[in-house]
């Protein structure tokens, strides 16, 4: 088994994932996972970042299938033995121009940004090594005051909420997304943006769980908003470029900055994820 330092990236053939794979292999001092759900995808991007001069491994990995997430998980343990890094990059968004009903887009990005990145964090949490950093791709469409509704927003930001709670939360809002009552319930109309919302409630609660444990690890757990890069996400109507939506996830992969469970803007600084207002600069 080897004992080199290990950085997964997830949903990285592509966009800010790729970028921050290219900049993991630029000065990550061990070997860097570029993983997707699309092999032939990932296959290609590894040859382009190859033609480059990096030299990044590649596994298949579907986060949205239990079976993809515990081979992949099976791999590592048995390879490597731990993770030193872990990029949770890999989402979904529709089209402002997609025709699906409302509930469908609202259970298809819960499922991917939510419970697709809680599966691989779940998988991959004990094999987190000693001051291992975890780094979950958020939006502002995250910060918690994208949530219409101060109930809701106040059963998000219980500090006793428990992932099974914060579960429980997001298919209530599928539920009601699905019978068209999420304006009447108050989830608002962003699918997406609850999906992220979850995202980073998670991130929360996973930080608080592993700062109670009885042997710490030391281990920093952070969401990040990127920056509004231009993306298929979004219809290449972001602002920025790819490499500029790679700054804040790789300062939080690569630098030693003491966060813990914070909500990191894509200028590097953190911005209050409880709070009434976001940071004016997207």
């Amino acid at each position: 088994m080897s004992i080199e330092k290990i950085a997964i990236v997830t949903g990285a053939n592509k966009g800010i994932g790729y970028a921050i794979v290219k900049g993991l292999c630029e000065k990550f001092t061990g070997k860097v996972y570029l993983t997707s759900r699309d092999v032939f995808k990932g296959e290609a991007a590894i040859e382009s970042l190859q033609e480059l001069g990096y030299n990044p491994a590649y596994h298949e990995l579907d986060i949205t299938n239990q079976t993809s997430v515990d081979k992949f998980k099976a791999y590592i343990a048995k390879n490597y033995g731990g993770v030193n890094v872990l990029v949770n990059n890999a989402g979904f968004a529709f089209s402002v121009k997609a025709t699906e009903p409302f509930g469908k887009q609202a259970e298809v990005s819960v499922n991917v940004n939510y419970f697709g990145t809680l599966r691989v964090s779940e998988a991959f949490l004990p094999l987190l090594r000693q001051n291992a950093n975890v780094i979950n791709v958020s939006s502002s469409l995250g910060h918690l005051a994208k949530i219409p509704s101060e109930e809701i927003r106040k059963k998000i930001a219980d500090p006793s909420l428990t992932i099974a709670g914060l579960s429980d939360l997001m298919t209530e809002f599928v539920r009601a997304a699905k019978t068209d009552s999420n304006l009447e319930k108050t989830w608002g109309t962003s699918a997406y943006g609850v999906s992220k919302v979850g995202m980073s409630a998670m991130t929360i609660i996973h930080q608080r769980m592993l700062d109670n444990e009885t042997s710490s690890r030391n281990i920093h757990v952070n969401h990040v908003h990127p920056g509004y890069v231009a993306t298929n996400m979004n219809d290449y109507h972001g602002i920025l470029t790819v490499e500029e939506g790679a700054v804040a996830p790789l300062h939080l992969a690569l630098n030693t900055h003491g966060w813990k469970g914070q909500f990191v803007w894509r200028d590097c600084t953190v911005a209050d994820w409880f709070g009434p207002k976001l940071p004016s600069v997207f």
